[in-house]
């Protein structure tokens, strides 16, 4: 792994998850505890983290990306991929969309399009509220605004009345054995929720999220259907995925 990539997703696990040890950064990561040793040195000095004995924990002021910081990494590929989980979406069928920048290029793809699109994310609302060929049914509940999504018991419930045909799920990291995980706990209800009202479970995934960052395990590749990413520099987790029965979209 680059040292660059590194980096990023050692700042990104001590800023979800808070301090943190040598030796699970190492395991997170699959690289030796000196690698980990020097790269915290360097990011200390960098100002991104705090480098305590045995770990590292979070600048105090460090919150999660914004919704904007992040939307601007990476974003070509994830339109790449937006486009493509587009293409599979059929004119008049009901999907759910998660909250997370790549759902959110994946409404960018549909406008004009006739659906019904099921969201939590405040982001998707704003950027179809316009199309009147779409009809959109926001989910109520909790408005977390740092990550413009709506969560809680309410939003659950809420989608204990709904049957999508689709869902295109977000991800903070898809572990080598093919699980998905997420970095915030509370999301993690209404993700599990929006697994079990669909009918097809589709993942989207750049090359970021393997591994990823994410405490919080949201579900097996076994409740996955289609995976698509970029990720090809990761075939290990990919032959996983297909070893699951999961179909594997490269774009």
């Amino acid at each position: 792994m680059l040292r660059d990539r590194r980096h990023e997703l050692i700042v990104r696990i001590v800023r979800s998850d808070g301090p943190t040890t040598v030796e699970a950064l190492a395991g997170r990561l699959d690289i030796s505890t000196a690698t980990v040793r020097r790269d915290l040195v360097q990011l200390d000095e960098q100002g991104l983290l705090r480098r305590v004995y045995g770990g590292a924990m979070p600048i105090d002021d460090q919150r999660d990306d914004p919704f904007g910081e992040v939307a601007a990494t990476r974003a070509e590929e994830k339109d790449k991929i937006a486009q493509r989980c587009a293409e599979i979406i059929k004119d008049g069928e009901t999907i759910l969309l998660d909250i997370g920048t790549t759902a959110h290029q994946v409404a960018r793809r549909l406008r004009g399009r006739s659906l019904t699109v099921v969201t939590s994310s405040l982001a998707v609302l704003e950027e179809l509220l316009d199309e009147e060929s779409i009809q959109i049914v926001l989910l109520g509940g909790m408005v977390r605004r740092e990550y413009r999504s709506i969560v809680g018991f309410l939003t659950e419930d809420n989608l204990r009345q709904v049957k999508a045909d689709r869902l295109f799920l977000g991800t903070s990291g898809v572990r080598p054995g093919g699980h998905v995980m997420d970095t915030t706990v509370v999301e993690v209800p209404v993700k599990r929720a929006m697994i079990a009202a669909s009918d097809q479970v589709v993942l989207v995934a750049d090359v970021g999220k393997f591994p990823g960052t994410g405490m919080a395990r949201v579900c097996g590749p076994e409740e996955l259907d289609v995976v698509v990413t970029n990720a090809s520099t990761d075939p290990a987790t990919l032959l996983t995925l297909r070893d699951a029965g999961v179909e594997v979209i490269e774009v």
